[in-house]
């Protein structure tokens, strides 16, 4: 897997690698909550969907951070007809309102209001999958335009929300197709910007002319353009974090759960997840090149 491991690449900001994994386990766990796995009730429910809310909750609390003015944040939810990022927030609210009613039934009442689980869970998957395309979206980041991005977010999220829920046999089973899917992204996620036939003659509209060079920066200060999107990191190890995210998100819990299905292991399996996750995502952000590098001479 070459992928011009230490070029110009995007910053992984640590506010947005928390924001997916927290929200993604939020929402994974509310998704199996809002079908009825497990089907728990009073102090049983109220620990699951703590957790749940929590999650999802502090994650989208914490992608405020990313913001250049966090203050504005409710005007993020105004362009849901042409922002991902709008639809999410849109989702994530309409979800943490339905599973909030939802889980008062099952709480207070022990009662469960299933087409409102139904409902809630449908709005879950909807949230991440809103998330997994403010990425996948992006044409001028090759490493994820593409369909294997939201299917690695949806199959992670649900993974993970089986662990934390106890449905080990499902989350057995969606870990072996994130693990799957993970080893697919990485190595056709390689060569794809490459592959786009992008280069500084294409950025520039000068190819058609012959070679093209950069022959200095369009400016010598810093912007918000070398900031977020064309970061200078050196990874010569980075086969070797795949290999740690890869072990820990995949396989650690994979064989703890083989070995057993107590709540021992099922803490161990989500620990193990949750710090493979994390390696995993700041790969995710720290791998993606971004075309605005192009014009800088970057690559």
């Amino acid at each position: 897997a070459r992928q011009s491991f230490g070029e110009t690449l995007m910053h992984p900001a640590g506010s947005v690698i928390l924001f997916t994994v927290a929200s993604g386990l939020g929402f994974g766990m509310l998704t199996w909550l809002g079908l009825g796995l497990p089907d728990s009730h009073g102090w049983a429910a109220f620990l699951h969907y703590a957790l749940a809310f929590a999650l999802a909750g502090g994650g989208l609390l914490a992608s405020t951070f990313h913001l250049g003015n966090p203050q504005r944040f409710l005007k993020a939810f105004s362009q849901w007809r042409s922002s991902w990022l709008s639809r999410e927030g849109c989702l994530a609210v309409a979800c943490l309102l339905v599973m909030g009613v939802f889980a008062l039934g099952s709480v207070f009442y022990d009662i469960a209001w299933q087409p409102l689980g139904y409902i809630g869970a449908t709005l879950s998957v909807l949230t991440v999958f809103a998330t997994s395309m403010i990425y996948a979206q992006l044409k001028t980041v090759p490493r994820w335009n593409h369909w294997s991005t939201p299917v690695l977010f949806l199959a992670l999220s649900l993974g993970g929300g089986g662990l934390l829920t106890g449905q080990v046999g499902l989350a057995i089973g969606i870990l072996c197709l994130a693990g799957a899917m993970q080893l697919f992204a990485w190595l056709s996620g390689d060569g794809r910007f490459q592959e786009r036939g992008t280069d500084i003659g294409t950025a520039t509209g000068l190819g058609a002319r012959g070679i093209v060079r950069a022959f200095e920066p369009p400016h010598t200060g810093n912007n918000y353009l070398l900031k977020e999107m064309v970061h200078q990191v050196g990874r010569k190890h980075a086969v070797k974090l795949r290999m740690i995210a890869f072990a820990l998100m995949i396989v650690a819990p994979l064989v703890l759960l083989m070995i057993s299905s107590s709540v021992l292991m099922i803490c161990l399996a989500v620990a193990c997840h949750a710090l493979g996750t994390f390696a995993q995502r700041w790969l995710f952000f720290a791998e993606a090149e971004h075309v605005v590098g192009l014009y800088y001479g970057k690559r």
